[in-house]
């Protein structure tokens, strides 16, 4: 397995105690839409020249179970948008347009806990063959996109943590999730792009903030 120790780009903009700035502001967007549905960046992000930039990044909300069982999550991988419009738009949606589950309520926020990821820039994994790709991921460092003809899937790099899975049952996931069978990442053609992330999470409902290892 890869050992490669080097850290986000993002590194050199935000660090852990950036967290509580990220998470407040989810919070407060998502606060803002569901009870006027407006779409706000909060003034806080308006205020730092650092979220201008040009990020990825994905929200994710969990419960406050013992499982902490998804509730939401949603971003954008390609940094295509600055960062504070990203973060903010990511927020209202992994609340209120998950396919998989109905929208959050304003009372149900308050027992949720949020999560941000910011991304580096996804970037190709070139092997000579398919089979070399899990000597390419390090778990829990590595977040995973798969391309192929029918569709697209992306897993952050805390999943196959939380899951317990070693490189090969990440990109079989990885594989699922685009909708594809849990070989395809094996199958000439295929497009697997990896990408690191700063990963805030909070300890409980509205409490402290922590960078996730």
């Amino acid at each position: 397995m890869k050992t490669d120790n080097s850290l986000p780009q993002q590194s050199s903009l935000f660090t852990a105690n950036d967290g509580k700035l990220f998470i407040s502001s989810a919070r407060e967007a998502i606060t803002r839409y569901l009870g006027t549905r407006e779409i706000v960046v909060p003034p806080d992000l308006k205020k730092d020249p650092r979220f201008e930039e040009k990020i990825g990044c994905f929200v994710t909300l969990k419960l406050n179970d013992e499982e902490m069982s998804l509730r939401g999550c949603i971003g954008f991988p390609e940094p295509v948008y600055q960062l504070s419009k990203a973060l903010t738009e990511a927020s209202i949606a992994a609340a209120t347009q998950d396919p998989r589950f109905d929208p959050v309520t304003i009372e149900e926020l308050l027992s949720l806990l949020v999560e941000v990821s910011v991304l580096t820039t996804p970037s190709v994994i070139h092997v000579k063959s398919p089979k070399e790709l899990p000597n390419q991921i390090m778990i829990g460092k590595d977040g995973l996109i798969m391309r192929w003809s029918f569709g697209a899937g992306l897993l952050l790099p805390q999943v196959a943590k939380e899951q317990g899975w070693d490189a090969e049952e990440f990109l079989a996931n990885l594989s699922m999730k685009a909708g594809a069978p849990p070989d395809q990442w094996l199958i000439p053609g295929t497009q697997i792009l990896k990408f690191q992330a700063l990963i805030f999470s909070e300890e409980e409902p509205n409490g402290a903030v922590k960078l996730l290892d």
